[in-house]
């Protein structure tokens, strides 16, 4: 892991990973980066070994990995769930965390069928994202 911490010591760390290839992930992660004033957030890539090793504690994922996992206090989050955790701890976009009252077969009907057409609509990289000097901090690797 590049920024020599350990993946213990990622508990008191709210980490998002996002599957690196995805323009869509991509840019969701560009927009919580944008609005995430407190950096309350790190990333990394679904496709890192840091994603493997912290995934590897969780083996009850399956295949739920399609695009974003948050994990937060020793929790996964996974799916509609993730991505409106993630907007809750956003200045002016905590209001969307209201749609977690949604049944989650709802919520996560709709966050699946946009994760099985994410590379057609928005496209794919053929390389992960690569952090600028200034955000490698918040990037584990």
């Amino acid at each position: 892991m590049k920024n020599t911490e350990t993946s213990s010591n990622y508990n008191n760390k709210s980490i998002i990973l996002f599957d690196g290839v995805c323009n869509l992930c991509n840019g969701f992660v560009q927009f919580i980066i944008k609005r995430d004033q407190q950096s309350y957030f790190l990333f990394g890539s679904l496709q890192s070994n840091a994603a493997t090793q912290l995934l590897q504690q969780f083996n009850s994922l399956g295949d739920k990995l399609s695009s974003v996992v948050l994990i937060e206090n020793n929790m996964v989050y996974t799916q509609s769930t993730a991505a409106l955790k993630v907007l809750k701890q956003l200045p002016r976009w905590k209001m969307f965390y209201a749609f977690i009252i949604l049944p989650k077969f709802i919520r996560d009907g709709i966050y699946d069928l946009t994760a099985k057409y994410r590379y057609k609509i928005f496209g794919k990289r053929e390389t992960c994202m690569v952090p600028t000097p200034e955000l490698q901090s918040r990037f584990i690797e």
